[in-house]
């Protein structure tokens, strides 16, 4: 994306993915939601086997204390085996569907780490497309009944190798796991320097694109996380991005930063005086469509 020499970390992270769900919501609008990557989805993984351990045990103790009870000679072979067939069901298949269709897409795992379970689309989790992860996971993925070793490599692949990190349930369930805690706290927009305020003002902003706005605005949120020299490169990084194709050049001297502070400071002005300015035409518009209504209703009836 940039010819110019910066750092590992700077060039890391010029190209954000945080909003790289790809889920779009009704008004036709990207949603910043980040997909659950392997690191993620493993640790909820582990949670829930561990859960799903305690489940075990306890089912099974329970299942034993009410055997006990029962006549000598009731229960057989066939028997044990049906029951241990249904606990293990229960246990590997009814455990994630219940979870994710009565807790919003959650399993204990997932709501400890902050994941999801949505359809493609966006729409909560539905209960054929839960029974289908589970069903496909506990196959080929986990704990792989079928070819095991094999089984865990395929499904590895799958989710290194999808862009949005989903593995083999996710795509034969049309699902997808995405985080549900932000990727960073937004901060107020910043305000300008300032020695900087009459020279944003007269900014002529007509060729800076949003995808751009949005970088310098992640970095502006963000950069109090960074440390020097990643901090500064980046600041700079932007900065001849923004410089190219915003005009007049700014007064010298001064830090990138109060520079990339400015230009969305006073693009956020001019959004706001823009959408004051549209609200305000909107309500004239509409303001006089009660009163010709009732006159129109008025005039027939009479």
């Amino acid at each position: 994306m940039f010819t110019v020499g910066v750092s590992t970390a700077a060039r890391a992270w010029t190209t954000p993915r945080w909003g790289d769900a790809g889920l779009v919501s009704g008004e036709a609008v990207e949603l910043d939601v980040r997909a659950a990557r392997i690191g993620s989805r493993t640790l909820a993984l582990l949670i829930d086997v561990l859960v799903q351990l305690v489940a075990g045990l306890l089912l099974a103790a329970l299942t034993g204390l009410t055997l006990a009870a029962l006549p000598y000679g009731l229960l057989d072979a066939a028997m044990e085996r049906a029951l241990l067939t249904v606990g293990l069901v229960l246990v590997l298949v009814g455990y994630p569907v219940i979870w994710e269709r009565f807790n919003d897409g959650r399993t204990p795992g997932k709501a400890a780490v902050g994941l999801r379970v949505v359809s493609v689309d966006g729409a909560p989790v539905g209960f054929r497309q839960s029974l289908t992860r589970a069903l496909v996971g506990v196959a080929v993925e986990w704990p792989g009944l079928v070819l095991p070793l094999l089984s865990w490599a395929v499904g590895l692949t799958v989710m290194l190798s999808d862009d949005r990190g989903r593995r083999l349930g996710d795509l034969a369930a049309g699902t997808l796991v995405v985080h549900t805690r932000p990727a960073t706290r937004w901060r107020a927009v910043p305000a300008t320097a300032p020695q900087l305020a009459g020279w944003a003002y007269s900014l002529d902003l007509s060729r800076l694109d949003a995808d751009l706005a949005l970088a310098v605005r992640q970095y502006l949120a963000r950069a109090h996380g960074f440390s020097e020299p990643a901090r500064g490169e980046l600041a700079r990084l932007l900065w001849r991005q923004v410089a190219d194709v915003t005009s007049p050049p700014p007064p010298a001297g001064l830090p990138a930063a109060l520079y990339l502070a400015a230009v969305i400071a006073e693009r956020h002005r001019r959004a706001r005086r823009r959408l004051a300015g549209e609200r305000a035409l909107t309500e004239a518009l509409w303001s006089g469509v009660p009163a010709a209504s009732t006159a129109e209703r008025t005039r027939r009836s009479g």
